[in-house]
Formats: C-alpha cells, structure tokens, sequence
C-alpha cells in the first residue's frame, strides 16, 4: 500500500479504505459479529496498555494504529459517516458543564 493512499485522507475514506482491506483480507465473508468486532477493539486497545505498561513505545504506537483501524473498519462496515458522528458528539460535548461533574 502507498503511503498515499492514506496520507491527507478524511476519516471517512480512511474507513473505506480499513473496511476494503479488512474484506479482502476475509474478516467480512459473513455477516459480522459486531460485539466481537467491538471486543477485538478492547483487545487493540489492552494491548496498547501492555505496551505503555512496560513502556515499548513502538508496539503502543502500534497498538493504537490496530485500535483505529479496527474502529474505522466497523464504521466502513456499517455504513457509519463517523465523520459526522464525531461533529455532533464534539458538539454535545462542548456544551456539557466542565469535567461533566466528573472528579477527575
């Protein structure tokens, strides 16, 4: 794969992009599990804990690549304009009182 065809990419196409691979790689031949696919993501992402835990930096660089490919793939897969999604989160958001009431 040229580097790009993913550099300069909106999210939406690099979920195109992660789901087109995730297909021909044969993740996709039958209609997905989505909590296994969700659990494979908390997986990527325990993952990248381990790594910060002993403190391998380029396996928690890693790790954090496979959670978000893992997570746009999903998108990719369900039709998902995460792009939009993540606009009207971020809004919501933004207008939430500091820390949402939260201590830390």
């Amino acid at each position: 794969m040229q580097e790009t065809e993913i550099k300069g990419k909106s999210l939406n196409e690099l979920s195109r992009l992660c789901h087109r691979i995730a297909v021909e790689k044969g993740f996709w031949e039958k209609e997905r599990n989505i909590g296994e696919a969700l659990m494979l993501i908390v997986t990527e992402l325990a993952e990248a804990m381990e790594a910060h835990r002993i403190q391998d930096e380029a396996n928690f660089k890693e790790e954090i690549a496979d959670s978000f490919i893992r997570l746009l793939d999903l998108c990719g897969g369900l039709g998902i304009d995460i792009e939009e999604e993540i606009y009207k989160k971020s809004t919501k958001n933004k207008n939430r009182p500091y820390k949402h009431g939260k201590v830390c």
